[in-house]
C-alpha cells in the first residue's frame, strides 16, 4: 500500500488548473500552424495566425488563453494499491481547483443550482469520473470545458440498423449545427455504446486524447479520418470566416452495448481543448 497525502494532491489539482488554461497544448497548436499551410482562404489564414499569436501572449504572461476558463472535468485513474491520507481524492480535487481558480485569477463559472444559479464562487464543484486500475499509481486528468462548446454538443440514440452511415450523418450535423458558436476550428469528441449516459462520457474522454493519436482500432481510426474529411467540407472555417479548416481533430471512443442500441454522444470543442495530467 502507498500512501499520498490529500495536500499533495490539492497542490498538484491547482497547478494544473492555471497550467492547462495558461499553455495550448503543442498537439493543438501544431495543428492550428498546420492549417495555416492548407487553408485556402487568407481570411482564414489571418484567424489562424491570431489564434496561434493569442496562445503566444497568453503562455509567455501566464494568463488564460480564453475568458471562459471552464467548467473544471476530471478522469482520476486510482491505483488499488493507493491510499488517500486526509481528505478523500473528491474533496482534496474540489479544494485543488478552489486554490488554482482563486490564486490563478481564473474565472469562476460554476453555479450551485442550475435554475437559482447563484454562483459558488470559487468554480467547484468539479466533475469528475473514477476508474479503479492495478498498481500503486495515481493518474488524475483535467480539462476546463468552456460552454460556448459545451453547448453545441448532442446525443443520439440510434437503432442498430441505423449502421455507421448514420452515426457519420449525426456527427456532421452537429458540427453544422455549432456553425461558428464553439470558436472554430472544432476538436470532436464522439462515445460510440453503452448507455446513454456511458456515451456521453465516452465522448468527453475522447476530448482528452491527442489528436495525433488515432484510436487503436483501425476501423475506428479509419472513422476519425473521415469523419475529419468530412466536416471540414462544411466551409464554416476558422471562428465562422468560411475557408477548409473547420475541424483539427476528430477522436472515438467505443463501448460494448445493447443488442437493442446504439447510443452516439458527439462533444465538441473549441480549438484550445485544453488538457492537462499528472501522476503521482
Amino acid at each position: 500500500m502507498r500512501n499520498i497525502s490529500s495536500a499533495e494532491i490539492v497542490d498538484a489539482v491547482a497547478k494544473m488548473c492555471m497550467s492547462a488554461n495558461y499553455n495550448m497544448n503543442v498537439d493543438i497548436k501544431n495543428a492550428l500552424k498546420n492549417g495555416m499551410e492548407t487553408e485556402r482562404s487568407e481570411i482564414c489564414r489571418g484567424v489562424l495566425e491570431n489564434l496561434i499569436k493569442n496562445a503566444d501572449i497568453a503562455e509567455k504572461k501566464q494568463v488564460p488563453i480564453c475568458q471562459d476558463t471552464g467548467m473544471a472535468v476530471f478522469f482520476a485513474e486510482v491505483g488499488q494499491d493507493v491510499h488517500i491520507e486526509g481528505d478523500t481524492l473528491t474533496d482534496a480535487i474540489n479544494k485543488g481547483v478552489a486554490k488554482g481558480y482563486t490564486d490563478g485569477y481564473l474565472r469562476k463559472s460554476i453555479v450551485a443550482d442550475p435554475l437559482r444559479r447563484v454562483n459558488t464562487g470559487d468554480n467547484t464543484p468539479a466533475v469528475i469520473y473514477y476508474d479503479m486500475t492495478k498498481g500503486d499509481k495515481l493518474k488524475i486528468a483535467f480539462a476546463p470545458k468552456g460552454f460556448g462548446s459545451e453547448n453545441k454538443s448532442a446525443l443520439k440514440m440510434l437503432n442498430p440498423a441505423d449502421g455507421v452511415e448514420k452515426i457519420i450523418e449525426f456527427v456532421v450535423e452537429t458540427a453544422k449545427k455549432a456553425d461558428s458558436n464553439p470558436c472554430p476550428p472544432m476538436v470532436i469528441g464522439v462515445g460510440i455504446g453503452g448507455t446513454m449516459d456511458k456515451a456521453a462520457v465516452l465522448a468527453k474522454k475522447a476530448l482528452f486524447r491527442s489528436i495525433n493519436e488515432r484510436n487503436k482500432d483501425e476501423y475506428y481510426a479509419d472513422l476519425e479520418n473521415l469523419l475529419l474529411e468530412r466536416i471540414n467540407k462544411l466551409g464554416i472555417g476558422p471562428q465562422g470566416m468560411g475557408g477548409t479548416t473547420t475541424c483539427i481533430g476528430v477522436n472515438i471512443e467505443k463501448y460494448p452495448t445493447h443488442i437493442a442500441g446504439l447510443p452516439v454522444a458527439v462533444n465538441i470543442s473549441c480549438h484550445v481543448t485544453r488538457h492537462a495530467e499528472i501522476i503521482l
